[in-house]
């Protein structure tokens, strides 16, 4: 599982013109599911995610996590983070989890950061055509990876 995390002080997701999920201070979570990703890493991916220190404390230090602050989350599917491009110009998307599961993995990730204390957790709207405006506090954008986590035990 790989989630792009940025931290902002507001960000949006609107479909069909209605805005569908909507957050103030936070952290928009772009999430890609694998193949072969279960619960075990939406676990670990939403724990890591609260907890990540990455908002400033009183001396302007990266030191509170997103439960600390009292933050939100604004979660947003994002297939192509699976995107295979080692081979020609053309992504391959072939190591993407198929649509069921992977839906059914973003929705228990987004339960599964309530339940590391994200008190507000939005969501984008899985499959569709969405348009994401966000304002990137900083700029600070991280990369989480379940797999490379993995490898490194």
């Amino acid at each position: 599982m790989k989630a792009v995390i940025q931290r902002v002080t507001s960000a949006s997701v609107t479909v069909d013109g209605e805005t569908v999920g909507k957050i103030g201070t936070g952290y928009l979570i772009l999430l890609g599911v694998m193949q072969g990703d279960g619960e075990a890493q939406a676990q670990l991916l939403a724990k890591k995610t609260a907890e990540l220190r990455i908002n400033e404390d009183e001396n302007g230090k990266m030191n509170l996590s997103l439960t600390q602050i009292g933050g939100a989350a604004l979660v947003v599917s994002q297939f192509t983070l699976c995107a295979d491009v080692s081979h020609g110009r053309r992504p391959s998307f072939t190591d993407s989890a198929p649509p069921a599961e992977a839906e059914a993995l973003y929705l228990y990730f987004c339960e599964q950061l309530r339940q590391n204390g994200v008190m507000k957790v939005e969501r984008g709207a899985f499959g569709a055509d969405m348009l994401v405006s966000l304002v990137n506090d900083g700029p600070v954008t991280m990369l989480l990876d379940t797999e490379i986590w993995e490898r490194k035990g």
